[in-house]
């Protein structure tokens, strides 16, 4: 039986208690992402251009691309990674009150730039929480327990948003704006301190530090870096592969609500009920994708869901009728759960625990890569053909990468003869 808020039956009572605070902290973190999809709305309403709301999703990346490796290497080097993952994480969910309080203190016409301080300034504790989390999660489960605790923590997570969103979509279209916009952002953003309180309390052994470099040349760290990557190809490959499902993915991320408010003309609570769809449909998402992994592996989970999510932006860019928009986002939130779950478990399949900080800031510096130019380029191509040709550009690079990984892996094949060269 699948139970949202229990551990494994097999777990340790350490293990047991991180469970919980890793699902309580789900609440408070789901509470606070229901102000995200309102987010790049808010802008879109108080006159935002196109580039200024993909700066939204670009500003985090830029900061990324330039410190991830940087704070990749410092973490790998704390004994504990737990504090910093979770002061970080309250830090950007209070960024939600501070976007709440703008247009108390800042002039209309200089609203949308204050609001772009403060995300911008966000975006370095929110490198940290990407770092951290895929470390803190590893470290939590296990390797034999990492579809089971992220499956469970989402789907909480997605609940909470699901229920949350459909309701603040309620409340926008009642109260004017930009009051509206001020209480949500305010109110959701206690969501924050149950994080703070929560995931500082996950219990981890002190982690074994690698062996210290300060006797050598920043050239001879250089190279030691390159050949720690080099000796991993089957992370290589799955990053690059990552990479370019993400290009498509990335790129249609500020187009989705200007596509909602200017060529569908949705209303706030329309808009509500369609990320209420895919949050919803998620948590199923994450329950099935477990159990077929777990039944037919997760290479049929990663085809099965990269190939539905090329779909989801192509159906959307041809379609005006916000009911459809509301059924291909529910479809989209099933699939994606699965696609959340695999690639979180296939990364970590090529990571050496004992290099946890230093390759997961490194994968993230690749998605940083393309989050700073995908946005940009998605809302220049808006520019060009329209936002919906652009979502149509998106699902294109999608079903590229579903292709890529579909391809037979040259790292599996050489498992493959090595297994049998020694059977």
């Amino acid at each position: 039986m699948f139970r949202l808020s229990a551990a494994p039956d097999d777990a340790t009572p350490v293990e047991r208690k991180n469970f919980v605070n890793v699902q309580i902290d789900a609440i408070g973190v789901g509470l606070a992402s229901a102000a995200a999809p309102f987010l790049p709305v808010f802008l879109t309403r108080l006159g935002a251009s196109n580039l200024q709301v993909g700066l939204l999703t670009s500003m985090p990346a830029f900061t990324g691309l330039l410190l991830a490796i940087i704070v990749g290497r410092f973490l790998q080097t704390r004994r504990q990674i737990v504090p910093w993952f979770s002061v970080a994480r309250f830090m950007v969910i209070s960024c939600y009150a501070l976007t709440g309080f703008i247009p108390f203190i800042v002039p209309r016409e200089y609203a949308v730039q204050a609001v772009l301080v403060i995300w911008a300034l966000a975006t370095f504790p929110q490198i940290i929480i990407n770092v951290a989390f895929s470390v803190v999660m590893n470290a939590v489960a296990g390797p034999q327990r990492r579809y089971d605790l992220l499956s469970r923590r989402w789907s909480l997570l997605g609940l909470t948003t699901a229920l949350t969103v459909a309701g603040v979509g309620q409340v926008l279209d009642q109260i004017a704006f930009p009051f509206n916009y001020q209480i949500v952002f305010m109110t959701l953003s206690i969501g924050g301190l149950i994080s703070l309180y929560y995931s500082s309390h996950i219990e981890l052994p002190d982690a074994q530090l690698p062996a210290s470099a300060s006797g050598q040349s920043l050239a001879e760290r250089v190279k030691g870096y390159v050949n720690l990557i080099r000796g991993q190809p089957a992370f290589v490959s799955f990053t690059a592969k990552r990479f370019v499902y993400f290009a498509g993915s990335l790129l249609a991320v500020p187009l989705f609500p200007i596509y909602y408010v200017r060529e569908v003309h949705a209303s706030d609570a329309w808009i509500g009920i369609i990320s209420t769809s895919q949050t919803a449909v998620i948590v199923i998402g994450y329950f099935l994708w477990s159990r077929q992994s777990r039944a037919r592996g997760s290479r049929f989970v990663l085809l099965c869901t990269t190939l539905a999510l090329a779909l989801y932006p192509v159906l959307t860019g041809l379609t005006r009728q916000v009911e459809w928009i509301v059924l291909y986002a529910g479809l989209a939130g099933f699939f994606q759960g699965g696609l959340d779950l695999v690639f979180f478990d296939e990364l970590m399949k090529t990571i050496p625990p004992k290099y946890s900080a230093t390759f997961v800031s490194l994968a993230q510096s690749t998605q940083y890569v393309i989050t700073v130019a995908a946005p940009l380029v998605g809302t220049l191509l808006a520019d060009q053909i329209g936002v919906g040709g652009a979502l149509i550009v998106s699902g294109a690079l999608r079903l590229i990468a579903f292709v890529l990984f579909a391809l037979p892996s040259k790292q599996a094949g050489k498992v493959q003869v090595r297994q049998e060269a020694g059977s």
